[in-house]
């Protein structure tokens, strides 16, 4: 029986605790088609079964194993299922996983240039790579980080560095359906939260461009120096796309530096519709990107663009004596310059091999299914007797609700039908849907964004609609 309690692993060891690993993940991964979309019954009960002292001595490696795969994660969303259409999807692409067991094992420093040249290129590759993909011009560049919240703080820290100082008078400017880290951004980058405004939206959940113009009028009258514009290039309520080209001349003309959280619907822009859809997108000074979710890799696996790196620099770089020199070639960069890490994980490799292994072209392929997969789900939810289609899909995102006309004009009794009927879908465990509130009213959301998920998994899953709505009377 291998020893697994030595710190040092031998080749052998290792082998076999991997392939204990592997054989434990396999049958996981065989057994997701079949297993239910959403399982939290006994949550509660379970974390305390697990809570444990501090272990003194190891354990049996079968016996740990059990504990994950058989105790821990039944109860759980299924988040890497074909019928998790919940949220923003991420993905849990396995070439990914093995690029992190690699990056694990090797083990190297990438926040310093001078500590692994080689690997911080090839992680410079892949914002290089993004860049390109989001339509940002050569010479852009960005860092990868935990996801867009991150990108986000990193964002609104740059576009403050240009106020100087003297920030407390500055303004920023979003949709009433931007992501709330938008504003939690704003906050702990040291901005009054009244001083954050959620511009009113237009029927298609965009911000409206004329309030917006009103709003910064208001504030420069008012003596306050309004800074950054945030736009939203796919929101998580609706999935609604901003007017970007419309948000970036009014950029321009007002002098405030324009970000774009296009953390779900970026990478759309691999694809002929999407970069339809994104039009403008590539005039931003800075853009989120979370690979987790449109290029289906693992959770904690996002970007920050920026169309110019120095005033990410500029931003964040602070000078210590334990620190060797940093770059001054334009074309190499030190990481933790460019956001707020110095120690991190060696993201780079998560997106490196995937994208060498599969190609872009095989991305924007699987991309153009979960376009034609929201599209076709919107038509059959458009034939069925009562159901509004709230908010049709921009991407792969769409907001329906049941209106039974035996409820009248009740706006409290279609809420709490509604709740049921989310309810009532989710019982039956192929898919996995979540709500929303727009206009005060509850919806449902489907969002089609994982790589498993294919046109079989969503008529199961319109099927389960059209039931529950039948059960429901």
């Amino acid at each position: 029986m291998p020893d697994f309690s030595r710190l040092e692993l031998d080749e052998a060891d290792l082998r076999a605790l991997v392939a204990a690993a592997l054989d434990r993940i396999c049958g996981e991964l065989r057994g997701l088609p079949g297993r239910a979309a959403c399982v939290t019954e006994g949550g509660a009960a379970l974390a305390r079964s697990l809570r444990e002292p501090l272990p003194r001595s190891g354990a049996p490696l079968p016996e740990l194993l059990a504990t994950i795969f058989e105790r821990a994660l039944p109860v759980s969303y299924t988040t890497t299922g074909p019928g998790y259409l919940a949220y923003i999807p991420g993905g849990g692409l396995l070439h990914a996983a093995v690029a992190d067991l690699i990056a694990d094992a090797i083990n190297r420093f990438v926040g310093l240039w001078r500590a692994a040249p080689g690997l911080v290129q090839l992680e410079s590759n892949v914002i290089m790579w993004l860049c390109e993909i989001v339509g940002l011009p050569a010479g852009s560049g960005g860092v990868l980080t935990s996801g867009g919240s991150l990108a986000n703080f990193s964002a609104t820290v740059a576009a403050r560095h240009r106020l100087g100082e003297r920030f407390v008078d500055g303004t920023i400017y979003t949709s009433t359906q931007a992501h709330h880290s938008v504003l939690r951004a704003a906050i702990l980058a040291g901005f009054p939260a009244a001083q954050v405004r959620a511009v009113e939206v237009d029927a298609q959940q965009r911000i409206c461009l004329d309030r917006l113009a009103e709003a910064i009028a208001g504030d420069r009258a008012a003596g306050l120096r309004p800074c950054m514009l945030v736009a939203s290039a796919g929101t998580t309520n609706t999935g609604a796309v901003d007017d970007l080209e419309g948000m970036a001349g009014l950029a321009e003309r007002e002098g405030l530096w324009l970000h774009v959280d296009a953390a779900y619907g970026g990478c759309f822009a691999l694809t002929e519709r999407g970069r339809a859809t994104l039009r403008g997108l590539g005039r931003a000074d800075s853009i989120t990107l979370d690979p987790h979710k449109g290029l289906f890799l693992p959770y904690g696996t996002g970007a920050l663009l920026v169309r110019d790196p120095a005033a990410l620099r500029r931003a964040h770089s602070v000078h210590a004596e334990y620190l060797p020199p940093m770059q001054e070639d334009p074309d190499f960069v030190d990481f933790c310059e460019l956001s707020p890490e110095l120690s991190r994980d060696f993201r780079g490799l998560r997106l490196w091999l995937p994208l060498k292994l599969v190609g872009a072209d095989g991305f924007a392929a699987a991309l153009d299914e979960k376009l034609d997969l929201a599209a076709y789900a919107a038509g059959v939810l458009r034939g069925m007797p009562e159901v509004l289609l709230v908010a049709p899909p921009q991407l792969s995102l769409l907001v329906f609700r049941h209106v039974p006309a035996r409820l009248g004009g009740d706006p409290a009794a279609q809420d709490d039908h509604n709740e049921r009927l989310l309810a009532a879908i989710n019982r039956r465990g192929r898919v996995f849907l979540t709500s929303t509130r727009l206009a005060g009213r509850f919806v449902l959301r489907i969002c089609v964004l994982s790589f498993r998920t294919h046109r079989d998994r969503v008529d199961e899953g319109l099927v389960d609609i059209s039931e529950a709505i039948a059960e429901l009377g």
